[in-house]
């Protein structure tokens, strides 16, 4: 497929990715405290006890309210949590098969080393074993998914440098050269 514009104009980056969660002080604290994310604010109620806002400007019922914190991984990557509590609200997450399935993946340097330590925690789940791709476009990536205590689902993966589909394209996915851990 090939694309016929250049798509939004004016457009820089993904500035944030969101999550709904079950509780925001749990994800914040796990977010925080073992992914070693950083809390940037919190806010909320956002409610509109009357009017139809909600459902204007989010897609969600009426009488929804949330609570949100912004997080920051590192030094690119910002994600967004909301609580919400609304009439109606569907509270079992959606598997990656699902429409809207998602998971969010964190790169690491080591695979082996992230799921030693994602092991520790308790709550977390880790699915499977971690597997490295052999073959194709992304031969030498090595991952697992995991579940956080809620269940939701995220992924730890290593792809080293000179991946192959590199070969048919000038195009790279984004590489951080050093752990967030250490800016």
């Amino acid at each position: 497929m090939s694309r016929t514009t250049k798509g939004i104009p004016g457009a820089l980056a993904v500035h944030h990715v969101a999550e709904t969660v079950p509780n925001l002080d749990q994800a914040v604290n796990f977010f925080v405290n073992v992914l070693g994310a950083e809390l940037l604010y919190r806010i909320g109620p956002v409610e509109d006890k009357t009017g139809d806002w909600m459902t204007r400007q989010l897609n969600v019922n009426p009488r929804a309210s949330t609570h949100i914190a912004m997080l920051r991984f590192g030094p690119y990557t910002n994600l967004e949590l909301f609580e919400y509590t609304a009439p109606g609200q569907r509270q079992q997450l959606p598997r990656n098969s699902d429409w809207g399935g998602h998971h969010l993946a964190i790169g690491v340097e080591n695979v082996d080393a992230a799921v030693d330590y994602l092991r520790s925690v308790p709550g977390v789940k880790i699915l499977g074993e971690a597997q490295t791709i052999t073959e194709g476009p992304i031969a030498g990536d090595r991952w697992v998914y995991f579940l956080t205590p809620w269940g939701m689902q995220m992924e730890v993966l290593h792809m080293p440098k000179g991946m192959p589909y590199e070969q048919d394209t000038n195009a790279r996915l984004f590489d951080p050269s050093e752990p967030w851990d250490s800016r």
